[in-house]
């Protein structure tokens, strides 16, 4: 007896969506049985080229070996998976590690395939793709053939109307973000930051103006996306604006830790609003802006005695680390000195938490990798998008890179945190009897 299922969405937002953009998505996503064999033959046929590649330059270079024998161009494991766009769609390839052990780096050798040279990396999704597009400056009507260019015939079926409703979708999407209920969520660590971008959202009018971006790390030690808005980095009422948001939308745990520039307007904000979280100043930030003012032939040496502050195993270490590097450089570069003295506690903070977060709390890094596709070094585009639909094409970007984010190392220890207990160089202290 045969037997009709009909499937009911549960998702709203799915829902209401316009059936010709839908139309259009589902020719990313969806494969019939003899595409899946077409993609499949095709990924095996690359993943065998580039294998026997690694091979041939191996055996190429067989006969360098070191003292006693022992090959100096071996195999080392695998780099991490590559999606690749091809004719047949998008293929997901490994390319095996080639290490040259010579001890001169000089004489040694490096492995690049042909068939898959190092910079060849394009992906299929439409949400990374049109707001990419959007905020280069790719008008509606030129999306289709700019994606078809970059997609094939699959993109065939763009037309401005569906751009249209695309990106009308995502500023909607964008806007029940920006205001959705923060009353159960809870972050423990929070990273802020100002990214200046040359794209569509900045005009003749607002030339200073950033995006303001808040990221956080959930109890469970997931990080997410907390808020992105247009504003002025160094303004302490755009920030205060941002985080007198959060409370209004339900937020009601405090920070523990933020971590930001030393110039953001973040920081007097948050004393007001959240005055009991901690405060660690990024240390990319912080080195950059000490070298800045050194000269260039004194600038290598700096940098390795910087890193020897926050690389160091204890806060103590490191306080001798920093009085040693004001002892060498205070007397001719005072400004330089200044501007590391001046943020000393707020440098040092991170000592207090868990060591395996370590890596997390001295910089920004979590907004800086999400946002470094768009950043200053692009050319700005000819002629300026409405703010909300730049907002919205951000949104869409930083959200396709959340996907891709880990969890915290040693989350479970974000419980202990949460729990009030004394961390001292990293390592949890025992409660007084």
């Amino acid at each position: 007896m045969n037997k009709t299922t009909t499937n009911h969405s549960n998702n709203p937002v799915k829902d209401s969506l316009d059936p010709e953009v839908l139309a259009f998505r589902r020719q990313f996503d969806d494969r019939s049985p003899l595409d899946e064999i077409i993609h499949e033959g095709a990924r095996r046929m690359l993943q065998a080229a580039i294998d026997f590649e690694v091979d041939a330059f191996i055996e190429t270079h067989q006969e360098r070996t070191d003292a006693d024998g022992r090959r100096l161009v071996v195999k080392n494991g695998t780099l991490p998976t590559r999606k690749i766009l091809t004719g047949a769609g998008a293929i997901q390839v490994k390319q095996g590690r080639v290490r040259d052990n010579s001890p001169v780096s000089a004489d040694r050798v490096q492995f690049s395939p042909s068939v898959l040279p190092a910079y060849l990396r394009r992906t299929e999704s439409i949400e990374e793709l049109l707001p990419w597009l959007y905020l280069k400056g790719i008008s509606t009507s030129s999306m289709g053939e700019a994606l078809q260019s970059l997609l094939g015939e699959n993109a065939k079926g763009l037309s401005a109307n569906v751009v249209v409703r695309l990106k009308e979708q995502w500023s909607n999407e964008y806007d029940e973000w920006i205001k959705q209920d923060l009353s159960k969520k809870e972050y423990i660590y929070v990273w802020a930051d100002g990214i200046h971008v040359k794209v569509r959202l900045e005009d003749d009018a607002n030339k200073k103006q950033c995006i303001l971006v808040l990221m956080g790390a959930t109890a469970d030690g997931k990080k997410e996306l907390i808020s992105i808005l247009d504003g002025y980095r160094e303004s302490e009422q755009s920030w205060s604006e941002l985080l007198l948001d959060l409370k209004h939308r339900g937020l009601k745990t405090v920070p523990k830790i933020a971590v930001g520039d030393g110039a953001l307007g973040f920081w007097a904000a948050l004393r007001k609003v959240f005055p009991e979280t901690r405060e660690q100043r990024c240390w990319v930030h912080k080195t950059a802006n000490v070298l800045n003012k050194l000269p260039k032939s004194v600038q290598p040496k700096a940098k390795g005695s910087i890193h020897e502050i926050w690389q160091a195993e204890t806060k103590a270490n490191a306080e001798t680390a920093l009085e040693h590097f004001l002892e060498k450089y205070d007397a001719k570069y005072p400004q330089a000195c200044e501007c590391l003295r001046k943020d000393r506690e707020q440098l040092l903070a991170f000592y207090d938490f868990p060591a395996e977060h370590w890596g997390h709390l001295r910089t920004t890094n979590p907004i800086e990798s999400t946002f470094a596709t768009i950043r200053l070094r692009h050319r700005k585009t000819k002629g300026n998008g409405t703010r909300r639909a730049s907002l919205a094409m951000m949104f869409k970007l930083a959200q396709s890179a959340a996907e891709k984010w880990r969890r915290l190392s040693s989350h479970e220890k974000i419980a202990l945190v949460i729990e009030g207990r004394s961390f001292k160089d990293g390592i949890m202290q025992e409660s007084a009897a």
